[in-house]
């Protein structure tokens, strides 16, 4: 696991002002990593670093010469040191790379942001140990948990196709549903759209098909964090999932983070890993001292709605849940690469491996409508009135995410945002 540094002192300062405003997510301590062009030019994304409000293209900087965040991600993880600490040194204040690399700032209010990398394979877990248990009881009462859960990291092939960049609007899907007392489904838009708070973890360097990563080398092998929304047609996935698990209920729409944080950002945010009393042990190969002592991650989590209406009567957002990764996750990042591989499956950089949706032990940290709502039983009312059992048309939807320790600077992980259509039936 990364060591602290010398770019991890809180005593940094940078000569960008606005990366010291109080709760900016960018200070010079995170330095995170994405694909920009300016707004409204059809020019080629080059690949940027934000600090403060700005952010830096690392091409005009030459800190590098290509604009393939993918190679970048694929690099040694003593060269993703040593690029850190370049970028660290020069946005110092002092630094006398500062008259050179002021050229090379962009407002982030006039950019375009694209998904930060090519993202090849897309593999969504399920490691929230309390949304699983809440969910399971809405269906399996006697049996909320399935019995492999607590041993094997539980996950399925999603689509990368259909992955966009935050501010993605997309339509409301179709398919199949069947009402309990129906005697055949019925087809049309889904009536039960959910979010789904995830984190999403990038592989940097990839492996040989069939050489497995072994989990005292997995953090090698993980390049960033970033935001995921993972929307979810829960009527179609109640009808479709058996026998085979989730496909046209999740394949529609899924929402990133146009920034990742770097593994090297997040480690004075790191966590001990440990099962509650009477919990199954992992099992030896998703096991290590390493990965107990610090394999898990210090994230706050929240969730943020904004609806037509609010929007209209220009009142703000109002966030449903706050929680941290600390409460939720059963598995660690590195436990997913290595179980991902350890049947000879190859990783190769950029492919994106989802958390699952991420809710606390309280209802004030779910990560779902399904939960907050017991499955659409009892609607949530809004402060303006509106209520909400699922996600309805014209509804925007932001996750934000960061990371506060005693000791350490505060870092953001950004935030992701989308928007629900009307589907095409209703146009």
């Amino acid at each position: 696991m990364t060591a602290l540094n010398a770019t991890h002192d809180p005593k940094l300062r940078s000569w960008v002002e606005s990366a010291h405003v109080a709760g900016t997510d960018f200070p010079i301590q995170n330095l995170p990593f994405g694909r920009f062009r300016p707004a409204g030019t059809d020019e080629a994304f080059r690949i940027g670093v934000a600090i403060g409000d700005q952010v830096l293209d690392l091409k005009a900087a030459k800190v590098i010469d290509h604009a393939d965040m993918n190679r970048l991600m694929a690099a040694t993880p003593a060269e993703r040191v040593a690029l850190r600490t370049a970028l660290s040194e020069g946005l110092q204040q002092g630094s006398p790379k500062q008259g050179e690399w002021e050229l090379a700032l962009y407002a982030q209010s006039a950019v375009e942001m694209a998904l930060p990398c090519h993202i090849g394979d897309y593999t969504d877990f399920y490691t929230g140990i309390h949304h699983a248990t809440t969910v399971g009881k809405l269906f399996r009462p006697d049996q909320p948990l399935m019995p492999n859960y607590k041993w094997v990291p539980i996950g399925y092939h999603g689509r990368a196709s259909s992955i966009a960049v935050s501010g993605q609007q997309f339509k409301r899907p179709q398919g199949q549903t069947k009402a309990p007392d129906a005697a055949e489904p019925s087809f049309g838009p889904s009536k039960r759209l959910d979010y789904e708070l995830e984190l999403g973890f990038l592989i940097g360097q990839g492996n040989a098909l069939g050489e497995p990563i072994a989990i005292g080398e997995a953090e090698q092998h993980l390049f960033g964090v970033t935001l995921l929304n993972d929307w979810s047609a829960r009527d179609l996935q109640a009808w479709e999932y058996q026998p085979l698990g989730p496909f046209l209920a999740k394949n529609f729409a899924s929402t990133l983070s146009p920034w990742i944080v770097t593994m090297e950002a997040l480690a004075p945010f790191r966590a001990k890993f440990e099962r509650p009393a009477g919990d199954p042990q992992p099992m030896a190969y998703l096991d290590s001292q390493a990965n107990r002592e610090g394999g898990a991650l210090d994230v706050t989590l929240e969730v943020w709605l904004h609806t037509a209406k609010m929007r209209a009567a220009g009142e703000p957002a109002t966030r449903l849940t706050r929680g941290n990764t600390t409460q939720a996750a059963y598995w660690t990042a590195a436990q997913l690469v290595t179980h991902h591989t350890v049947n000879g499956c190859n990783l190769q950089p950029g492919d994106l491996l989802g958390s699952g949706t991420l809710s606390g032990p309280t209802l004030e940290e779910a990560g779902s409508l399904l939960e907050l709502t017991f499955g659409g039983k009892q609607p949530l009312t809004l402060p303006n009135g509106e209520r909400r059992t699922f996600l309805e048309d014209g509804d925007t939807l932001t996750l934000r995410g960061y990371c506060e320790r005693a000791g350490a600077v505060r870092i953001g992980l950004g935030e992701v945002s989308g928007t629900v259509l009307p589907s095409a039936a209703a146009r």
